[in-house]
């Protein structure tokens, strides 16, 4: 059984097609794991980074409800649930920065 040529340059084309994509994907895995890498190089700095402004964050919340509570503001439920909530959103987005990361 002869093979034509126009048969014959599709085949070739097809196996330069799939060469190519393998040589590509190839690449990109590398890049995913140079990225990867270099990622997970940050993930200790930006939770702790994250767990130190809830730490400052916290403590400017608990002076000013403090001075609040001391005036006899009778809000002070609004504004401690503010200000503790956003110290502990600080602290859960540190945790699961790292737990994403698997760090």
């Amino acid at each position: 059984m002869k093979m034509s040529n126009k048969f014959k340059k599709t085949l070739a084309v097809a196996f330069l097609c799939v060469l190519s994509g393998q040589v590509a994907m190839a690449d990109g895995v590398t890049g995913i794991n140079a990225a990867n890498t270099s990622l997970r190089q940050y993930v200790d700095p930006i939770a702790t980074l994250c767990l130190g402004i809830g730490a400052v964050v916290g403590l400017i919340g608990g002076v000013l409800v403090y001075i609040k509570w001391n005036s006899g503001d009778k809000d002070i439920n609004k504004e401690l649930m503010g200000w503790g909530g956003s110290c502990l959103f600080l602290v859960l987005s540190a945790v699961v920065i790292k737990a994403f990361f698997g760090v």
